[in-house]
């Protein structure tokens, strides 16, 4: 396996990756499988660095998809609201993503080790994610484990195409795009065989802009320290 590829199990009691639309009424509905900037924000409590960008490859459905629906008070200023959320139930899935070095961040150049980081992002996955992990929300705590893409018998294996129209496929933010605004993609994604092939956040035609945003500056010295600068420091002490 390539040094920046990840493949992880992901499972958990539920999930809620929320249509955005469903929102608007107060109330929230799953889609069916996890969005790209799901996977993505996974892949990100799993390790990350500025330095880096994961892109998330596919992912294989492993188990049914089923729905349940709880009746939720969300923190509201009469505290008397009663909302209907839809959660995803019972959920398992494999992922398989990589990392590319972020080349908008030129402040970051001299961190681009495939090696450290590729060890790093390993450490992490075998203790489970340097963050919790959550399945689209809080309330939905999620686990994660190595393993091989396609091992393993799944709900979907013998289902040739399942359609699910016009989803959320993510965010676009500055730090990656060199763009001063937020961004969200939209795309439709098609499972074959259990399996959803992501195309890339560059590859999808359908963008909307939310509000204006800066990424954040990097300075040698100031909030930014080189892994030489911290060796000399441990050797000091």
């Amino acid at each position: 396996m390539d040094k920046n590829r990840m493949c992880f199990r992901l499972w958990g009691k539920n999930a809620l990756f929320t249509d955005p639309i469903t929102k608007i009424g107060g109330e929230k509905f799953s889609y069916p499988i996890p969005t790209y900037q799901a996977l993505k924000g996974i892949v990100e409590s799993i390790y990350w660095k500025p330095t880096l960008i994961w892109v998330i490859d596919r992912v294989r459905v492993i188990k049914p998809i089923k729905t349940q629906s709880k009746g939720i008070r969300p923190l509201t200023p009469n505290g008397n609201t009663l909302s209907l959320y839809t959660y995803l139930s019972d959920v398992e899935y494999q992922c398989e993503a990589h990392f590319v070095w972020n080349l908008i961040r030129k402040d970051l150049a001299t961190d681009r080790n495939e090696n450290k980081h590729s060890c790093m992002m390993r450490r992490m996955l075998d203790k489970g994610g340097r963050r919790d992990i959550f399945l689209g929300t809080r309330e939905c705590q999620g686990y994660v484990e190595p393993c091989v893409f396609g091992e393993g018998e799944g709900a979907f294996d013998q289902v040739e195409e399942v359609s699910f129209g016009v989803m959320l496929h993510g965010l676009n933010y500055p730090d990656e795009t060199g763009r001063d605004c937020l961004e969200a993609r939209l795309w439709q994604p098609v499972m074959k065989k259990g399996v959803v092939e992501f195309i890339a956040p560059e590859d999808c035609q359908l963008l909307r802009k939310l509000k204006p945003m800066n990424m954040k500056s990097f300075r040698q010295g100031q909030n930014l320290e080189s892994i030489d600068e911290l060796l000399s420091k441990e050797e000091l002490q």
